[in-house]
């Protein structure tokens, strides 16, 4: 049984997580000519105050982020 682990950001819409499940089923079964039934999707959902690129929090980083983009408009 194929399993397909997808790790980011939480996904708060249900539709738009059924919408990926599907289509990552729907590429699987191609790929291994199984039924649908047999592919096996988990979605790991990670906050952005728990990971980190380059040192720094992602929160924090896309904190400052939209700070200088109001920076920038303003």
């Amino acid at each position: 049984m194929p399993n397909i682990s997808i790790e980011g950001p939480p996904i708060k819409d249900l539709d738009v997580k059924r919408k990926l499940v599907k289509g990552l089923t729907e590429v699987a079964v191609e790929a291994y000519g199984l039924p649908a039934q047999k592919i096996r999707v988990v979605i790991k959902e990670n906050l952005l105050e728990n990971v980190a690129r380059g040192g720094e929090l992602l929160l924090d980083i896309k904190k400052a982020e939209a700070e200088a983009s109001q920076e920038d408009e303003g």
